[in-house]
């Protein structure tokens, strides 16, 4: 279970928010949305120890992760996976290359084994036969589960998605979206994501988080976000342009 408890961030002068409490249950999808520059990804990074916080704590099964030392942080670490926004893939190698690479960095599994589980998560995110593409020649949605093949080869306990449906085609946009929904499903993987599509919220999403004026605004169950009376909340999602 992931727990954060009275988070709060600046650069220098610039507060990007304080006060931020909340938890996330094992083997559901918690949705960080508000308007560009809230402190969306500035909050994904504090959840894997990548930056640290000005004060408060994010606890991992109880243990405060920013008290780990060096190598015990570096274990934490493998228990998430990332899908980047831009997929961030390595340009240089083929797709099967790019999923096997966590597995030769991290581990100390032969070939043969490495083969099989980079095949499951390439079957995983219907793409088994490209592997031996180069990541230029796939499109943008398939770079995209590429990445996301690589973000679960290590079969993580949580998944980190920043923007995952950003620059895709509606229809693209769906298969990501039950991707996401499979793996909370199907492999009892806790995920964060953070998004503007309030469509993928509500496919995705058990619980919703709500950053503005530089605190945690709203946060409850996805079911609740259609009834609230939050007024900045309703703004935002008339905004987004999606009825709910």
């Amino acid at each position: 279970m992931i727990e954060i408890k009275n988070l709060k961030k600046s650069f220098g002068s610039n507060l990007v928010w304080e006060n931020v409490t909340l938890s996330i249950p094992n083997g559901h999808t918690l949705a960080v949305i508000g308007k560009s520059g809230c402190g969306k990804s500035v909050l994904l990074k504090h959840i894997n120890a990548l930056m640290t916080p000005d004060k408060g704590e994010v606890l991992i099964d109880d243990v405060n992760i920013f008290d780990l030392n060096y190598v015990d942080l570096r274990i934490m670490r493998q228990r998430f996976g990332v899908l980047f926004q831009s997929a961030a893939l390595f340009d240089s190698i083929s797709a099967y290359e790019n999923v096997a690479f966590p597995l030769r960095y991290f581990t100390k599994m032969t070939e043969n084994k490495i083969h099989d589980r980079v095949m499951t998560c390439l079957d995983m995110v219907n793409l088994s036969d490209i592997g031996n593409k180069s990541t230029a020649e796939l499109s943008g949605g398939m770079r995209k589960r590429v990445g996301l093949a690589r973000a679960i080869v290590l079969e993580p306990d949580y998944l980190l998605y920043d923007e995952p449906t950003s620059g895709l085609d509606p229809e693209t946009s769906n298969e990501i979206n039950e991707l996401i929904n499979h793996f909370a499903d199907n492999l009892n993987i806790t995920s964060i994501v953070i998004t503007h599509d309030m469509h993928s919220v509500l496919e995705i999403a058990d619980y919703a988080a709500f950053l503005d004026e530089q605190k945690l605004s709203w946060y409850g169950k996805i079911e609740e976000i259609r009834h609230t009376q939050h007024d900045r909340l309703n703004s935002f999602i008339r905004a987004s342009e999606y009825q709910i």
